[in-house]
């Protein structure tokens, strides 16, 4: 276990990232991307993150069950209806996906790389302990489901 590990709640993590993202924007104009039709593009990524973060939020909230990140332990079910037939993280899918969309609104070569580092800290200091976690409190059951569903999409 790690020091980072469930420490920093993912909507806090990718409202730094969001914030990061704005000042390599603003630091480096320099590494302006074009971006064809970027408001719209953007405010899809948006909505479409939302949207999916917000099904996943409503199917945890339907199971009775805690939308707490930072304590995957108190669970009390494995979800597998509504967005989880698709992905294990919908609520994490949506905050890529609205990074995304605010990443193209920025048209920014520096401001897209942080994405991956997004993903990559979530996989690591969030997602990997969360799994740990319900594997430990679920046992066969989400094992069979990590098994059936992909992590991200």
């Amino acid at each position: 276990m790690s020091f980072l590990d469930l420490k920093l709640p993912p909507v806090a993590l990718a409202v730094l990232v969001g914030l990061s993202m704005w000042g390599v924007a603003t630091a480096w104009p320099a590494l302006v991307i074009p971006v064809p039709a970027k408001g719209p593009v953007a405010a899809v990524l948006v909505a479409l993150g939302g949207a999916v973060g917000l099904a996943g939020v409503a199917a945890f909230r339907a199971h009775r069950t805690t939308v707490n990140p930072t304590r995957p332990g108190a669970a009390t079910a494995v979800v597998r209806s509504g967005v989880y037939r698709w992905t294990r993280n919908p609520m994490y899918l949506g905050l890529a996906l609205g990074l995304a969309g605010w990443a193209a609104y920025l048209a920014n070569a520096g401001s897209l790389a942080l994405l991956p580092a997004f993903v990559a800290y979530l996989n690591r200091f969030q997602i990997e302990p969360e799994e740990r976690a319900l594997l430990a409190r679920f046992g066969p059951d989400f094992a069979e489901y990590m098994a059936a569903v992909r992590r991200w999409i």
